[in-house]
């Protein structure tokens, strides 16, 4: 395929956008990488979709500026930018078969020989036996290829993807996740792809800016804000985490020690964005699957150096690859563990009484006073 990736980076400086006295997007400074997949990752109304629309030229910024490499294109229309959007409604022309959807692009700018660049198209999207297909010959998923062909023959600096899988279902939405990755592999162009599902994002993303109330909240690889979260809202939007209310009792050292429910935790000190002074609150955080259950009578065969604390099942859900556990605890109710099914204990029923231990490395901080002001839940009063 022809290199389309020479343009630079998709550049936000201070783009803002209000609805009189709502703010849809508060001043954002946002970079794209020339040639990466960057997914932005909320719930409804965090502003996602409208940030795109201010980079395709859909929706006017109050205020900043947008770059695609050098060039200022704040002020040109759509049609003037080397931008195309893949929408969830695929908006395919119902007349027309795959060839001429791909080729409409071409032929509107009087390009007349389309042939080899469509078919370069129907090869990488893998519908070359669907060539003379109408769209309502083919299934979701089918549509959808079309839809990025059709985008991306035009060879834009950047294809904008808007929930483009949201029309599909689970299975299918999961193999086009993996489809979507390996097409923006091959053309090596930038995509910027808006979500609200978590899964999808970290999925296909290289990069994943996490948006909410118009504010992105934490941007990084998908790995990076799973592990080390550093807001409530992204410990909790990524995946489930326990949250425990604990007090700082020992700081300056690599590691901090907290109390929580009458136990003594640890964790890294690299890993917290709270405040340490000694006696100052935090919330400690541990994913469900990084816990380990024992029960109360095998407590002796625990490695030593492991955080822990006791508790009693409250529910547990077998869903095939593991089970769920939900724990009462001192620590905190409603604390949740997740155990992979190799070898199940009979005896970790509701009503047990157990440890829950886990590797201090695998505990972060978050700041208890920003999770209030955030509404977040936490496990305490979450049973």
């Amino acid at each position: 395929m022809t290199d389309s990736t020479a343009g630079g980076d998709v550049r936000l400086t201070g783009i803002s956008k209000t609805y009189g006295s709502f703010t849809a997007v508060h001043p954002l400074e946002l970079t794209v990488p020339q040639g990466s997949f960057f997914a932005l990752l909320g719930a409804s109304g965090c502003g996602k979709t409208t940030t795109l629309r201010m980079i395709a030229g859909l929706e006017e910024p109050t205020t900043g500026t947008v770059f695609l490499g050098d060039k200022d294109v704040t002020d040109l229309p759509p049609y003037k930018r080397p931008v195309n959007t893949v929408f969830q409604s695929y908006a395919l022309f119902p007349h027309l078969d795959v060839t001429e959807n791909i080729a409409f692009g071409l032929r509107r700018r009087g390009i007349k020989s389309v042939k080899k660049q469509v078919d370069d198209m129907l090869e990488l999207v893998q519908l070359g036996d669907f060539a003379r297909r109408k769209p309502h010959q083919l299934s979701g998923g089918q549509q959808q290829r079309v839809a990025v062909a059709r985008a991306l023959i035009n060879h834009p600096q950047v294809l904008l993807l808007d929930e483009p899988l949201g029309a599909l279902d689970l299975k299918l939405r999961r193999q086009m996740q993996l489809e979507l990755k390996r097409i923006q592999t091959e053309v090596g162009i930038t995509f910027v792809h808006v979500t609200h599902d978590q899964e999808e994002a970290m999925t296909m993303a290289d990069t994943v800016a996490v948006m909410n109330g118009g504010r992105v909240e934490q941007l990084g690889a998908p790995a990076e804000l799973y592990e080390n979260p550093r807001t409530t809202f992204v410990a909790n939007f990524l995946g489930t985490s326990n949250l425990i209310e604990a007090e700082v009792v020992e700081a300056g050292g690599e590691d901090l020690v907290v109390s929580a429910g009458g136990a003594k935790l640890r964790l890294p000190g690299g890993r917290c964005s709270a405040p340490t002074a000694g006696g100052g609150k935090l919330l400690v955080g541990v994913r469900p699957e990084k816990i380990s259950l024992a029960h109360r009578d095998d407590e002796d065969t625990i490695a030593a150096g492991r955080n822990r604390v006791t508790g009693r099942i409250l529910d547990s859900s077998f869903i095939g690859v593991s089970t769920q556990y939900l724990i009462d605890s001192p620590a905190g109710k409603g604390l949740s563990v997740y155990e992979q099914n190799i070898e199940r204990d009979s005896r970790l029923v509701p009503g047990a009484e157990v440890v829950l231990h886990w590797n201090p490395a695998h505990t972060f901080g978050l700041d208890a006073d920003q999770a209030i002001d955030a509404g977040v839940e936490k496990v305490e009063d979450a049973a």
